[in-house]
């Protein structure tokens, strides 16, 4: 469960499987200490800034490496000279009514435009709640639907969930403002500090009078849970850990 049982890397890459320009370009995501690398191939230009935005809008990033991401030849190189007009045969095609001079392509650099412009808002949005007191340690990410914002992740208590759609719909140009994904669990803000720094992992170190059902618990609401954390941890016998052992909480 978002944000225990995600790296950063597996929230970045939700957000591009939820962008409509970017999910059908498979790129590949990986974070290390902060800064995300995302490597694959765009149709043009203008989608690697879209790349970063959207990446910019989540919990956990504070860089985004797009230097291995290539763009397709065709669409980056330089404009090719017009091929000379050949001589018109005896039977001509009618004029189109159309616009002659619109390209499939400056479809595409429109929508790109458009998600971009709106994922500024998103970057927005994160930084007021940053900014703000009370929410700035919260595990929050910020994703876009037109103008409206998306907020995923978790608020200690319903004062700060309340909060946390004030200050969202407090932001020049939102909308809208989606909770859906927002829960409330004592203790957010210090689980949420449980993370391998290198990956971005949860990991809850074992203390004494723990049990994999209580650590269940804790992250996922529901003690039964502990089969999941078992079996991603390699752990034969649930009922065998020890304080200092390092549980990765899978998502």
């Amino acid at each position: 469960m978002w944000p225990f049982g995600k790296s950063t890397a597996e929230r970045v890459k939700d957000a591009i499987n939820e962008n409509p320009v970017l999910a059908p370009l498979n790129l590949q995501v990986s974070e290390k200490g902060g800064v995300v690398t995302v490597t694959g191939r765009v149709p043009r230009q203008s989608v690697t800034g879209l790349i970063t935005m959207m990446a910019q809008g989540i919990n956990g990033v504070k860089s985004v490496d797009i230097s291995g991401v290539a763009v397709d030849q065709l669409a980056a190189g330089p404009a090719q000279p017009a091929p000379t007009a050949p001589t018109p045969s005896v039977t001509e095609i009618a004029p189109s009514t159309g616009n002659m001079n619109a390209r499939p392509s400056d479809d595409m650099d429109a929508e790109v435009q458009e998600i971009e412009d709106n994922s500024r808002i998103a970057k927005a949005v994160l930084s007021a709640i940053r900014s703000n007191g009370e929410l700035a340690d919260d595990p929050i990410d910020v994703l876009q639907s037109g103008k409206t914002v998306i907020l995923r992740g978790v608020v200690d208590n319903d004062h700060e969930q309340r909060l946390l759609e004030k200050v969202a719909r407090g932001v020049e140009g939102v909308s809208g403002v989606d909770l859906s994904g927002v829960r409330v669990a004592q203790g957010a803000k210090e689980m949420a500090k449980e993370k391998d720094a290198d990956t971005g992992d949860t990991v809850y170190v074992v203390k004494a009078g723990d049990s994999l059902s209580s650590i269940a618990e804790r992250y996922y609401g529901d003690p039964m849970q502990y089969k999941k954390i078992a079996h991603f941890n390699n752990i034969s016998n649930p009922d065998l850990i020890h304080p200092g052992d390092r549980i990765r909480i899978p998502g």
